[in-house]
């Protein structure tokens, strides 16, 4: 169940990176995307790799330093805070990892591992911090017994319901999950998933949950942001945009997802080309040289983000 408090407002986002050649210009892996979460809410971003959607995800967090725009966190603006104050900040923002053994320390013990982020942030007293990471390994399905484990005696998903029991330890309010579930076999994907979603209402947790695969973010989701070569190009609620697909590229990676029953009639939208390098996108509207609906307006002028509805945005000339 969501409120209608907004706890992450993110406005304008660009984050650029040197293409390492002399004169060239910069690549804009994010160009001025803008989105806000309901607490308690789950935001999906999905897009084709390479979309900017993970470096949305790391750039709010300021694990990597935007390049320009406003990032408003539970009332305060992430990106002019000083380094000790983001580092306060960091409790109450955290972050689920694509791969759940790089990004635990071998050398760490499980409980180590979880009792890190406590002692980071001076949390409890040692006796207490050991009561935390017993509780916090059973709320994600883990015997206690295994804090003495390191992360080779674990399977994928056993490592991954760690990283999650480390994002959340600290008890934060926004858990940013970069593609969470696509390093693990389907069957422990559902499990994580559904792991994910209990905690959400166990903590009231936030998620901006990032992934290229469009039936993960249909059951995690409320609302849907899909991106394509750095921007936004919709969003809306996930009935929305999975029923009712306004954008062309939108319009395709949905007609892609396989047929739920053989009787089912889906058109398949195949799009011509692939995604243009991004260090030199086409003018306009990036996706016009695939478009099935490009017209001459698309070739030399970016469209404008366009309110539908309440709640509902796209970006094509389309809906001028």
């Amino acid at each position: 169940m969501t409120n209608s408090h907004t706890l992450l407002n993110v406005t304008g986002l660009k984050k650029q990176f040197s293409s390492g050649r002399r004169g060239a210009p910069p690549v804009k892996a994010v160009d001025d995307v803008s989105f806000d979460i309901a607490e308690g809410a789950t935001l999906g971003l999905v897009g084709e790799s390479g979309c900017g959607k993970s470096t949305t995800g790391r750039s709010v967090l300021r694990l990597i330093e935007p390049t320009a725009g406003n990032i408003n966190f539970m009332g305060q603006e992430l990106t002019g805070l000083s380094p000790s104050a983001l580092r306060a900040m960091r409790r109450n923002m955290q972050m689920v990892f694509q791969d759940p053994f790089a990004s635990l320390n071998p050398r760490m013990t499980i409980g180590e591992v979880l009792e890190e982020p406590l002692i980071v942030h001076g949390l409890f007293d040692r006796a207490t911090r050991k009561r935390k990471v017993a509780d916090i390994l059973d709320l994600v399905g883990l015997s206690q017994r295994y804090a003495d484990r390191h992360p080779h005696e674990f399977s994928g998903g056993q490592r991954q319901r760690v990283g999650i029991a480390r994002a959340i330890i600290t008890r934060p309010k926004l858990v940013v999950a970069d593609e969470a579930v696509s390093a693990l076999d389907v069957s422990i994907q559902a499990q994580i998933l559904n792991l994910l979603q209990d905690l959400q209402k166990e903590l009231g947790l936030t998620y901006l949950f990032v992934s290229h695969d469009l039936a993960v973010i249909r059951h995690v989701s409320d609302r849907i942001g899909v991106m394509y070569l750095g921007r936004m190009v919709e969003s809306g609620s996930c009935e929305s945009v999975y029923n009712f697909p306004k954008h062309p590229y939108t319009q395709a990676l949905l007609s892609a997802i396989p047929r739920e029953h053989p009787d089912q009639v889906r058109e398949r939208i195949v799009l011509q080309g692939s995604i243009p390098n991004p260090a030199a996108p086409p003018s306009g509207c990036h996706f016009h040289p695939r478009c099935p609906s490009c017209m001459e307006i698309c070739k030399t002028q970016a469209p404008q983000t366009t309110a539908l509805a309440a709640g509902e945005y796209v970006s094509c000339h389309l809906y001028r």
